[in-house]
C-alpha cells in the first residue's frame, strides 16, 4: 500500500482529508522531525512554511510525489526533485478572487475607519465626528502585476468606479478592452496612483522593488497594499515613508520578516499600518479548492497518470517594461 502523509492540515480540514484518504497519516501542524514523520512515505502533501530543501528531501528516499497545497513552490528544491524522480504538484489557482477581495477588505475597513468606529460605539460614544472616510470612486488604483489575482483586483476596482493603472511584463488585452485598464511603466504608476496594490511573486528581480527610490516617486499620502510577498517591499524604506507621511496607510497581509517577528515589530505597531497574518487566501471556499486539487493530483498519480497540476517552470519570457525595480 502506498504510504501517504499530509502535513499542516488544520483541524477544520482533517475530516475531509481522512474521508478521501482514510489510510493516510494526517498531521495537524509541522512535526518537530519532518523526516521521521514522512519516513517511507511515497506521497507527501504539505503547505508553505516548510523548507523542502535538498538536505530534507534526501532523507525521504521513497518519496515520489510531493504536493504543495499552494500556488507558489519556491519552498521546494525543484532541481533536486527533478534529478531524483520526484514529481512536484501545486495548486494553480485555488481562489485568486479571495485574495483580491482581501485587498478591498483592507482598503474599505481602513479608509472608512470601521475598526475605530466599532470601538467608539462599544465605548458608548455613538458619534460620527473624527471618522470621516474616503471614497474609492474616482481614485486611481495602481496594480503591480496582472496575473490571476491582479486581474480579479481590477474587476473589483472597476465596480467601484476607480481609474485603474497596471504594470506588468505582459498586457492582458481584456483588461484594457473591458475594464479600461491603462498599462504604464512602473514609474508612471507610482507617480499617479492614490492606492498601489502588489501582486507579484518573490523572485530576484522583484526583491525590494518598492524601495526608498520608489517611495520618492509616489504621491504624498499614498496607500500601499501588499497581499503578495513581503520581500517586495524594503521594510526600512517603508518605515521611513510612513514616518515622513509619504505613505498614509500601509495595509499588509505579508511581511518581509514573517519568521522573525521582532524585525517587524516597529512596522507592525506603527499607527498607520494595518497587518493581517497572511490570511488573504484563507477562506472556506479557497481552502476546499486547495485540498480538492491536491487530492486530484494524488488520485492521478495513484492511477499511474502524470498529474495535470505538475509544476512546470516557466520557459517563456515576456520582455515588456514595467516590473523591474524603479
Amino acid at each position: 500500500m502506498t504510504k501517504i502523509v499530509f502535513l499542516q492540515v488544520d483541524s477544520e480540514d482533517q475530516e475531509l482529508t481522512k474521508k478521501r484518504f482514510p489510510e493516510a497519516e494526517v498531521i495537524e501542524g509541522i512535526p518537530e522531525d519532518i523526516a521521521a514523520a514522512c519516513a517511507d512515505a511515497e506521497v507527501v502533501s504539505t503547505f508553505i512554511g516548510i523548507d523542502l530543501n535538498a538536505d530534507l528531501l534526501s532523507k525521504l528516499p521513497d518519496l515520489k510525489l510531493l504536493c504543495t497545497r499552494s500556488v507558489g513552490f519556491n519552498h521546494i528544491d525543484l532541481e533536486y526533485c527533478a534529478k531524483n524522480g520526484i514529481t512536484v504538484c501545486h495548486v494553480p489557482d485555488y481562489g485568486s478572487h479571495v485574495i483580491a477581495e482581501h485587498v478591498f477588505a483592507l482598503l474599505l475597513s481602513t479608509l472608512r475607519h470601521i475598526s475605530e468606529a466599532d470601538k467608539k460605539v462599544e465605548s458608548g460614544d455613538f458619534d460620527y465626528h473624527g471618522l470621516r472616510g474616503v471614497s474609492l470612486r474616482g481614485k486611481t488604483l495602481g496594480i503591480v502585476g496582472t496575473g490571476k489575482i491582479g486581474r480579479k483586483a481590477a474587476q473589483i476596482a472597476a465596480g467601484f468606479g476607480m481609474r485603474i493603472l497596471a504594470t506588468d511584463r505582459c498586457r492582458t488585452i481584456e483588461l484594457e478592452d473591458l475594464l479600461q485598464v491603462k498599462y504604464t511603466e512602473l514609474d508612471q504608476l507610482l507617480s499617479e496612483s492614490d492606492i498601489i496594490t502588489l501582486h507579484l511573486p518573490a523572485v530576484e528581480e522583484t526583491h525590494h522593488m518598492i524601495d526608498a527610490e520608489a517611495f520618492t516617486k509616489m504621491k504624498d499620502g499614498v496607500c500601499l497594499v501588499n497581499t503578495a510577498r513581503g520581500e517586495l517591499i524594503d521594510s526600512d524604506a517603508l518605515l521611513d515613508a510612513l514616518n515622513s507621511g509619504k505613505v498614509k496607510h500601509a495595509l499588509l497581509d505579508v511581511l518581509e520578516h514573517e519568521h522573525n517577528f521582532e524585525e517587524n515589530k516597529e512596522l507592525i505597531h506603527h499607527s498607520s499600518v494595518v497587518t493581517t497574518p497572511h490570511i488573504a487566501f484563507y477562506a472556506e471556499e479557497s481552502m476546499h479548492n486547495m485540498y480538492e486539487d491536491a487530492f486530484t493530483s494524488i488520485d492521478e498519480y495513484l492511477r499511474g497518470e502524470k498529474p495535470e497540476h505538475t509544476v512546470k517552470p516557466p520557459t517563456v519570457i515576456c520582455d515588456l517594461p514595467g516590473v523591474k525595480k524603479a
